[in-house]
């Protein structure tokens, strides 16, 4: 049996840059260690994930899966893994992993002091690491997660979403990721922030590669509607030296992504009028996120996608940080598919681009 942690705290000092944690939450752990406001959480690592499928029995089926998904169609792929990821989300747990993890989950209520701290589960993969890969959107993400039952749940949907068809069809450079390595997945547990408003930034223009600009996006609520491209958001742009605002692209914004109690989840909700037309965000805090994007920039070396939310106290957090890939590698498209990556969501708005819809999409593909 392993020795290596099933659960890391991104505030433990071994968290910071730690592979255990996958690609997103190892950074998480950098900002929380740089001394920036990021929500309470922990990630099951990649070592539990490895437990898990040997203890399952699995790790021969995983392989057979990636090593065929390479020679196959996409709804090929979807039936050759259907039987794992069946396996993945139904195997017993080993009971210590399961105790480790509901020890750590009524952690953080202690800590929050929230009986069933609503959290956001999310996929964050070692192959996130490999230089240039965006897998932005492809991996699955599940907000609002109430009570360690669910937690469980939503964290086998995470292990699952790695022999997903978008996953094992995943091609940088024409190859498929997954043939570069047997690659794990952390899954992270956080605390839901209540955003007032929410979004992305970029510390360099995603249009043209000026990376004398910050460019943000933001909605009101969570920062779901900018990520999956169904919310328009109101566009900004500021100098990296100066700090001026030097482009504000209001829009007028009906619903916006929050808790719904007739839904038990995340939802489009109606937005009172009287915010409708209202920027989501002020020049001061425009200004107080693009010196946290400039900071950021300048502790990892290299130009970064952050995503971010704003509480109804008006602090700033940050949720997620990678590297920004899609300027140096490839350029913007004349149509943007509505299942491309949230960088590209982005780009298509900024860009003016007509977003295509897909025919159909079913809800567990």
């Amino acid at each position: 049996m392993t020795t290596m942690p099933y659960v890391l705290w991104l505030d433990d000092p071994t968290s910071v840059g730690n592979p255990l944690l996958g690609g997103k939450f190892a950074s998480l752990a950098e900002m929380v260690g740089a001394g920036l406001s990021v929500p309470h959480g922990f990630g099951i690592t990649t070592a539990a994930y490895r437990y898990f499928m040997a203890a399952s029995g699995l790790v021969d089926e995983a392989r057979r899966v990636r090593e065929i998904a390479p020679k196959l169609a996409l709804h090929e792929i979807k039936e050759e893994a259907t039987a794992l990821v069946n396996g993945i989300k139904t195997a017993p747990l080993p009971a210590d992993l399961e105790d480790e993890i509901r020890k750590n989950y009524a952690l953080l209520e202690t800590r929050t002091q929230r009986q069933g701290v609503p959290v956001a589960v999310r996929s964050s993969g070692e192959s996130e690491d490999l230089a240039g890969a965006s897998f932005a959107g492809q991996y699955e993400t599940f907000l609002w997660i109430c009570g360690i039952d669910e937690v469980l749940r939503n964290m086998r949907a995470c292990w699952a979403g790695m022999f997903g068809d978008a996953v094992l069809s995943y091609r940088q450079d024409g190859e498929t990721v997954i043939s570069k390595g047997d690659f794990g997945i952390c899954v992270g547990v956080q605390q839901m922030l209540e955003a007032r408003a929410a979004g992305v930034m970029f510390t360099l223009d995603p249009i043209n590669g000026d990376r004398s600009k910050i460019v943000l996006e933001a909605c009101w609520g969570l920062g779901e509607g900018v990520v999956k491209g169904d919310i328009t958001p109101s566009q900004f742009a500021v100098d990296k030296v100066t700090f001026e605002i030097t482009r504000k692209k209001p829009v007028t914004q009906l619903e916006e992504y929050r808790f719904d109690p007739s839904l038990g989840g995340v939802g489009l909700t109606p937005i009172e009028q009287d915010r409708q037309d209202k920027l989501c965000l002020d020049d001061d805090h425009v200004v107080r996120l693009a010196t946290l994007a400039k900071q950021i920039e300048v502790a990892r070396g290299a130009p970064q996608d952050i995503e971010w939310g704003v509480s109804h106290q008006g602090d700033i957090c940050v949720l997620q940080v990678r590297p920004e890939t899609v300027w140096s590698r490839k350029a913007a498209a004349r149509v943007v598919s509505a299942q491309a990556s949230p960088v590209n969501q982005v780009l298509a708005r900024l860009s003016g681009i007509r977003v295509s819809q897909p025919v159909a999409k079913s809800a567990n593909s």
